[in-house]
């Protein structure tokens, strides 16, 4: 498991790496002190996890997160409570209180342990001629791909939308993005992946963003590192 530590503290990424020696699968692959430095690192290692403090100087732990190209795990490691729930709505695995307790450090990376699946080849990725099983309940559907306009992260669930139907499933967006043919099943933004083929009207938006309105009425912001790859995928 491959991990970049960003944080501005020296001292507080001392302390982690040593608490981190207990845990021989994760190799730290680098430590950022700065925003910036965290974007690039991030974007060119492609870690599996990222420790990330929230106040850095440049942008917050949150704004780092918006820069992106690639999406990996995080676990937020911070001295204040505050920003718990905002956390979660960005889809963190784990928030973890300075100082660490290692039981709850074990907790989170057992968290990543858990998210984690093994890579999919093109040729086994889902598109969308592919039927899918789907369970919330008691209630269980088996969808056409083609039928599924979007999929929305709640936490650790993905919520699945088809015709009035909006179940949720055990399973990150990370994971999903990575079973789904991404030419097809595109990842908008941290809290959406849209089907290209339910896109009815498309226009710029702010930031150099992209928003589209979907057949089903729902409308998504595209972020403008995923606007910018979706232009590059899809050009001529």
């Amino acid at each position: 498991m491959k991990a970049i530590i960003i944080d501005d503290e020296r001292l507080a990424r001392e302390e982690l790496k040593n608490l981190l020696l207990d845990f021989p699968n994760v190799e730290i692959i680098a430590e950022c002190d700065s925003a910036e430095a965290a974007i690039a690192a991030v974007d060119n290692l492609k870690p599996d996890v990222v420790f990330l403090d929230i106040h850095l100087p440049g942008k917050d732990g949150f704004g780092v997160l918006e820069e992106l190209d690639y999406t990996p795990h995080v676990i937020f490691v911070t001295a204040y409570d505050d920003y718990a729930l905002k956390a979660f709505d960005v889809n963190a695995l784990d928030y973890l209180l300075k100082p660490i307790q290692p039981e709850r450090l074990k907790e989170a990376i057992n968290k990543v342990k858990d998210a984690e699946l093994e890579p999919f080849s093109d040729s086994q990725k889902l598109g969308l001629l592919n039927l899918v099983f789907v369970k919330d309940g008691e209630k269980c559907w088996f969808v056409k791909l083609a039928d599924v306009p979007l999929f929305e992260s709640e936490g650790n669930y993905v919520r699945v939308y088809f015709d009035n139907n909006k179940p949720l499933i055990l399973k990150s967006l990370n994971n999903l993005a990575n079973r789904l043919d991404e030419n097809v099943f595109f990842r908008a933004n941290r809290k959406f992946i849209i089907n290209l083929n339910w896109v009815e009207k498309i226009e710029s938006w702010f930031n150099g963003g992209l928003m589209v309105k979907l057949k089903n009425g729902e409308q998504i912001e595209i972020s403008r590192r995923q606007a910018s790859k979706l232009k590059e995928m899809k050009s001529l």
